[in-house]
């Protein structure tokens, strides 16, 4: 281990530090943790299902528990006590759970994603909509309301990676600047949901993409049922055989023929299919247009209702169409159409993470694409490649740091701000984040373009799913 003295210190954790989950993201980020806050081994606990196969756990001589978390287990195997902070870093376990256990102890917490315990995405005896990510948002809202009743406020951030995550905090970063270059008259900056709000829809925002195009490849070639992913197998697999999901837009005029709302809210809708097989047309500064999948994702929703405006009788009146637009490293693309070829049956195949070991090159392209001003479109976000992730920190790819860098802003923020409460991410000020995030991010970049999902549309052939009177029509942006 390096002396870390030189970087800057974000924090102190004065207590204990809780992991809970050792794959990809936990050993990204525990070199990061010794390098920008004030912590000692001594002080950190990781509890996981699974040995750690890098051997960060043992180079940084860490508390190893291996034993996996359970809704029987975790209460005796969390000795939580009061000024504690857990890190939840895991996948199948129930973070509404932790959440409130972590109210209980007043102690801190932050995720990367708001998840159900073990099963929860494909149980049967559930419907779809209650399967759903906005099921589970919505279902997560109900900590604040604990939070009131037991009269303990500790802060509490979720979905704080990289999207969700620090894709939330890149929207106001490029709302401003829509603001700025479009020279709308902004008398301060937006400090509640209510100015943020209106000033995306006095922007005429129409569309938030989330759009990721991994180019990142692997020294040795995807095997025969093999899975592989640069983040987390078992979650990229997952997350695949969801049914899409996307929040809806005020502006929008075709809604989907499979297409349904739900009985609760209004903000969110969710497609028959699952999300690897609907496809969205969407752009990125360094690639240009791509075809992405229109991935369930937390902030596609978060994003949307915090942007909503509603009139004194609440109802709607403005909200911009929000869903994620991945296309994921060569190796996943094939990963997916092998695995629907076997009809998503997972269980066939091996797992392989695309890690700081065995990539070869490519990058990451991780930003927000917001379209229907008066600019047309722009994108801001993080431009990171393989080999400048792995110079600004060991056990990470380009993938990984992204999702890492936004672990420790969320760490960053709870430490500085311990009695806020539940928190979503648009909640947090965006501004002191982007502090800490910003020198692990790679090339910060933004950029206007003339694209639209219409460019180029029956070069070869008639297109009969077109809306010309609107490019920003999901039924434009929809791959047909």
């Amino acid at each position: 281990m390096s002396d870390n003295t030189q970087y800057k210190k974000h924090g102190t954790i004065k207590k204990h530090l809780w992991i809970v989950g050792f794959g990809a993201i936990a050993c990204g980020t525990i070199p990061l943790l010794f390098r920008h806050f004030n912590v000692t081994k001594d002080q950190i606990t990781v509890v996981a299902k699974d040995p750690d196969p890098s051997g960060c756990a043992a180079e940084y001589n860490l508390n190893f528990k291996l034993i996996k978390l359970t809704e029987e287990n975790y209460k005796d195997v969390l000795a939580l006590q009061e000024g504690d902070l857990l890190l939840n870093l895991s996948i199948d376990v129930g973070s509404i759970d932790l959440m409130k256990f972590c109210s209980e102890r007043n102690a801190l917490y932050v995720d990367t994603s708001c998840e159900p315990w073990d099963g929860g995405y494909f149980d049967a005896n559930l419907t779809i909509s209650k399967r759903s990510l906005y099921w589970s948002r919505t279902e997560s809202l109900e900590v604040r309301e604990y939070q009131k009743k037991i009269g303990k406020h500790p802060t509490i951030v979720t979905s704080h990676g990289a999207n969700p995550g620090i894709v939330s905090h890149f929207v106001k970063v490029a709302l401003l600047n829509i603001a700025k270059d479009t020279g709308h008259n902004l008398p301060h900056k937006p400090k509640t949901r209510e100015e943020w709000a209106n000033l995306a829809r006095d922007l005429n925002i129409k569309v938030i993409h989330i759009a990721e195009r991994d180019t990142q490849i692997a020294k040795i070639p995807r095997k025969r049922l093999e899975l592989q992913s640069t983040w987390s197998v078992e979650g990229f697999a997952a997350e695949f055989i969801q049914p899409a999901e996307l929040s809806w837009g005020t502006h929008e005029k075709h809604f989907p023929q499979d297409g349904h709302k739900h009985d609760f809210g209004d903000t969110a809708i969710y497609l028959d299919n699952q999300s690897h097989s609907i496809r969205v047309r969407t752009w990125a500064p360094l690639y240009g247009p791509f075809t992405g999948f229109c991935v369930p994702h937390n902030e596609a929703i978060s994003i949307a209702e915090y942007l909503t405006v509603k009139n004194e009788k609440n109802e709607t009146t403005y909200r911009p169409t929000c869903h994620f637009s991945y296309h994921p490293c060569d190796a996943g693309i094939l990963s997916l159409h092998e695995l629907a070829g076997k009809n998503y049956d997972y269980e066939q195949f091996s797992y392989k993470l695309l890690n700081y070991t065995n990539v070869l090159e490519g990058a990451d392209e991780l930003g927000v694409l917001l379209a229907g001003h008066k600019k047309n479109a722009y994108w801001w976000g993080s431009t990171l490649n393989f080999d400048q992730a792995k110079k600004i920190s060991p056990y990470n790819s380009a993938t990984t740091l992204q999702v890492v860098s936004g672990v420790i802003g969320g760490v960053a923020y709870a430490l500085q701000n311990p009695n806020e409460g539940y928190l979503e991410v648009e909640d947090m000020d965006h501004e002191q984040v982007m502090e800490v995030i910003t020198p692990l991010l790679g090339d910060c970049v933004g950029a206007y373009t003339d694209w639209t999902p219409l460019v180029d549309r029956g070069k070869f052939f008639e297109d009969h799913y077109t809306d010309e009177t609107d490019p920003w029509q999901f039924k434009n942006i929809r791959y047909h």
